[in-house]
């Protein structure tokens, strides 16, 4: 039975992904950091439909945390077999106002929380000489947005990470992938006014904002081992917005 890492995973796309492999047989370690009565929620429903889970609390920006909860997990599921690096924050500030703290603040959590989780797990995967790491970027690390340069910089620091550390793991049989979603209806993008949704809406092919489930299915095939030759790739489920 594989195990799976999910950070920020007690709520929006993270709890979405963390339900899937619930499903499809995985051990699911819910990681959190401030929700942890939404994670806790999350494990209760987890287990009560029978899937296999802990939540673990720890903030991926601090190294001693991360490594406390390798520990954990190594102790309760003998390692990661799959790592999904989906803690992120985010926020809409114009370039000219954003401070050194906040700056430093989303780079910590975002970029080296990505950095911390991914080094902790590699021990194991690469003395079996497999594993899985899918790191969640945006469709903003593509494009870039307006108002939120930050953001968009840390996950365009996420397309990179994926594409080099993919280079370096392959010959050790470990994949990485980099999943960008696009407009998604999550709690994040619940900040949004009515007339920016309909205006995204109207930039996307398809006419529709996307659900959590969109990106917990990318996620899943890049697990699966029908994605075993697919690696430093970046797949965007975002409704053909890019087109």
């Amino acid at each position: 039975m594989k195990t799976v890492l999910i950070t920020g995973a007690s709520r929006g796309i993270g709890k979405e992904i963390a339900k899937l492999f619930a499903i499809e047989n995985y051990n699911v370690v819910i990681n959190y950091n401030n929700s942890e009565d939404k994670a806790i929620e999350l494990l209760k429903e987890i287990r009560e439909n029978g899937g296999s889970a802990i939540a673990v609390k720890a903030d991926v920006s601090k190294n001693d945390e991360v490594i406390k909860m390798i520990e954990i997990i190594n102790v309760e599921f003998g390692g990661v077999d799959v790592l999904v690096n989906n803690a992120a924050i985010a926020s809409q500030t114009l370039f000219t106002d954003i401070t050194e703290i906040e700056w430093d603040k989303i780079f910590n959590i975002n970029v080296k929380g990505t950095f911390n989780c991914t080094k902790a797990v590699l021990p194991k995967m690469l003395h079996q000489k497999k594993g899985k790491v899918i790191n969640i970027s945006s469709i903003w690390g593509i494009t870039g947005a307006s108002c939120e340069v930050h953001y968009s910089t840390t996950k365009a620091a996420i397309i990179g990470f994926t594409k080099s550390l993919a280079k370096e793991l392959g010959p050790s049989n470990i994949t990485v992938n980099c999943v960008a979603p696009g407009v998604i209806d999550t709690e994040m993008n619940s900040k949004l006014s009515s007339e920016t949704i309909e205006s995204l809406k109207e930039e996307t092919p398809l006419g529709i904002i996307g659900k959590p489930i969109d990106v917990a299915n990318t996620v899943l095939f890049l697990a699966s081992d029908k994605a075993n030759f697919i690696t430093g790739q970046v797949i965007s489920p975002n409704g053909g917005i890019l087109i």
